[in-house]
Formats: C-alpha cells, sequence, structure tokens
C-alpha cells in the first residue's frame, strides 16, 4: 500500500476493505466511459474536472463528488478537480455531512442558513472539499472542458444539454432521500455512500500513470 497517499486513518482503513468484486461486469461497463475520460486527461497532461450532477445537488452529487477526489488523492492522480451542482439549488442534506463524518472525513461548518457551507478534509495536508449546493453552471464550478457525471436519472433525463461539458456520463445512484425519517435512514445513506465511495475508488484505481 505504500504507493498510495495516506487518508485520514479511518477512512484508509474503510478504503482497504473496499472490494470491486462486488461491482457487477454490467456496472463496470457504465463506469468505462468515465474511466476514459479520466485517462485520456491524465495521458495528455490536461487538467481533469469532474462535475457531479443531480437534481437538487444535496445527497447523491456530493458524495460522488467527495469520494471522486479522494480517490484521485489516494491513487496520486494529478489535477483532479471534482465539482457538483443541481438541475436546481436547495441545501447539502445534513445527513450526507454526518455520514461523511462517520466515514472519517473531518468536517467543518463554515456558514450557517439555507444553503449552508461546508469544509470537507479526506487527509491532512490536502486542501479541504467545499460543499454547499449549487446550479451545475453555477460560478463556483468550471464554465468548459469538464465531464458532466449525471448522478440520478431524473437529472439525467430532465437535463438533456449541458452547456460547457466536454462530456457527458451517466453512472446513476439510488436516492438514498426515500429513507428519510425512517428507522433505516442512517444504514441506507451509509449504504449508498459506500456503493458511490467503491465504485470511485474503482474507477481511479483503472487509471495508468
Amino acid at each position: 500500500m505504500s504507493n498510495h497517499n495516506i487518508l485520514f486513518s479511518e477512512i484508509q482503513s474503510l478504503v482497504q476493505s473496499f472490494d470491486f468484486g462486488v461491482i457487477s461486469k454490467d456496472r463496470k461497463e457504465i463506469l468505462q466511459p468515465l474511466i476514459n475520460f479520466i485517462q485520456l486527461k491524465s495521458e495528455q497532461h490536461q487538467e481533469i474536472r469532474l462535475n457531479l450532477i443531480c437534481t437538487h445537488n444535496s445527497r447523491r452529487s456530493h458524495l460522488s463528488q467527495v469520494w471522486a477526489q479522494t480517490a484521485a488523492h489516494y491513487y496520486g492522480i494529478q489535477n483532479v478537480f471534482c465539482y457538483s451542482g443541481g438541475t436546481e439549488a436547495t441545501a447539502l442534506y445534513p445527513k450526507v455531512a454526518e455520514t461523511l463524518a462517520l466515514s472519517g472525513f473531518k468536517i467543518t461548518k463554515l456558514s450557517e442558513g439555507n444553503t449552508p457551507v461546508y469544509a470537507i478534509k479526506f487527509a491532512g495536508n490536502q486542501a479541504p472539499i467545499i460543499g454547499f449546493s449549487k446550479t451545475y453552471d453555477d460560478d463556483f464550478n468550471p464554465e468548459n472542458e469538464f465531464a458532466a457525471i449525471m448522478t440520478c436519472s431524473q437529472a439525467d433525463g430532465g437535463c438533456p444539454f449541458i452547456a460547457g461539458a466536454e462530456k457527458r456520463i451517466a453512472v446513476t445512484y439510488d436516492d438514498p432521500k426515500a429513507f428519510d425519517n425512517t428507522d433505516q435512514q442512517s444504514e441506507k445513506y451509509n449504504e449508498r455512500s459506500l456503493q458511490i465511495a467503491t465504485e470511485m475508488f474503482y474507477v481511479f484505481s483503472q487509471i495508468k500513470k
């Protein structure tokens, strides 16, 4: 494991338990265009910009953004910049921050209000990911030369055109929101987070340097 970059110890232990064998052949085929995009950019020594998009930028897109950025660091893939956005802006759902904290991320709430802003750290010397809900074309996000990664089928179907996107890739996930205010909420959020994490780490594990 010595050739992998260090993450906070709790995240590191979790990552070492990931089994890419649980990802089905069909699912790996869905993830392949994302691998191809990152690989090509990497070979050309270009910046790799991923904008992870779902309807409300509250749950799946944030989990995907955070785990993708963490995986890029872990595997030492350079110049990866992960963003997230929605077809509309709401708020980063507090359970998402809680779920990431339970996995070992260090989370600081930078602002309160209707759209709170979070700093999410995965390693001691790495800049935190800034997490807050915004539209995919917000000024915070890249204008062009990025891949639009659609993490929910509603956004994928309802948003046929993403301005500035060089490539559009659908890797949709089920919404853990279905389990809000139920006894299964914590379990289901963690389950979805780990599914996304395993897939994002699989994607970056495939990149040849």
